[in-house]
């Protein structure tokens, strides 16, 4: 009877914690009305700042976001991001607090509620835990997402752009339905923030190229100049006037690292072409022959 009542007492405690988790985080979480079906969700990030999910914006204008207080709001679009499938809203007036970000990353097996409004009845939430931590990895629109969290906690219509959160009401990302065929995952927040932040100052995020295509291939023990790394990318093609050319970048090279970083394969190159390295000059270490030379790459931005 005893371990009853405290098997009870631990349920009804950590059911507890979890509407609080949610109550706590109700007030940042609004709804998100920029297309003619189901609304989405969003996250109030600043005094006047949202981030949501860019799929959920089928126009750019005649944007609305509705608080929890069924107030409604004119917003409008800063920038969005398609890697993340993350958007930028500013929202004048909305004077909402913003939602605490989670201090320590997610974890596989943590428990984590899944939050959203998708309509003025208000929030909805459901349960699950980390399936699993990922990234990169190529998305349907053939681009590549650093990096993500899947869950199993049930996406319900009109969940995008709301947070996923854990047991304290703190947001460990943004989830997304739009990146992987309907798999829910979440942007981890500490990403969003940084694409949120680079909207806000440029309206995109600036993503960059070489101007090559390569493959993945085997380095032999004799060309790899006493590194540890087994494998490189080999040039195949370099595009007339493109960046890898200007840097004197040769068919038959291997890339083995940019900008002081290992690359082993193409996803490696790509994460690497994003941010501040876009326009700079780096160093590019290739195997040339029997030898490593660096040479120096300044990559383009994608247009």
């Amino acid at each position: 009877m005893e371990n009853t009542t405290y098997d009870t007492s631990l349920l009804r405690s950590l059911s507890n914690q979890m509407a609080d988790a949610i109550e706590k985080a109700t007030p940042a979480l609004v709804t998100v009305i920029g297309r003619t079906r189901q609304p989405g969700s969003g996250v109030v990030i600043s005094p006047e700042l949202v981030i949501t999910a860019s799929h959920i914006l089928e126009r750019e204008n005649d944007i609305q976001i509705q608080s929890h207080e069924q107030t409604l709001f004119p917003a409008t679009l800063i920038g969005r991001d398609k890697t993340t499938d993350l958007a930028l809203l500013r929202v004048p007036n909305l004077k909402l607090p913003a939602a605490v970000a989670a201090t320590e990353p997610a974890r596989v097996g943590q428990l984590v509620l899944a939050l959203g409004r998708p309509s003025e009845d208000g929030a909805m939430a459901s349960s699950g835990i980390v399936s699993a931590l990922g990234g990169p990895v190529r998305t349907g629109q053939g681009t590549v997402l650093e990096r993500y969290i899947r869950t199993d906690a049930t996406p319900y219509p009109g969940f995008s752009g709301g947070p996923l959160l854990d047991t304290q009401g703190q947001v460990l990302g943004i989830l997304t339905t739009g990146l992987a065929n309907g798999v829910p995952l979440a942007i981890p927040i500490a990403q969003a923030q940084s694409i949120a932040d680079a909207l806000a100052q440029q309206g995109y995020i600036k993503r960059g190229f070489l101007g090559l295509s390569s493959q993945l291939v085997h380095l032999p023990e004799a060309q790899r100049a006493g590194r540890t790394q087994d494998h490189g990318l080999l040039i195949v093609n370099v595009e007339e006037n493109s960046p890898a050319q200007q840097a004197g970048l040769l068919i038959g090279d291997i890339v083995v690292s940019l900008d002081g970083h290992t690359v082993t394969d193409t996803e490696d190159l790509q994460l690497l072409l994003t941010g501040e390295r876009v326009g700079k000059a780096l160093p590019i270490e290739v195997v040339r022959g029997d030898t490593v030379q660096t040479l120096t790459v300044t990559p383009g931005q994608r247009q």
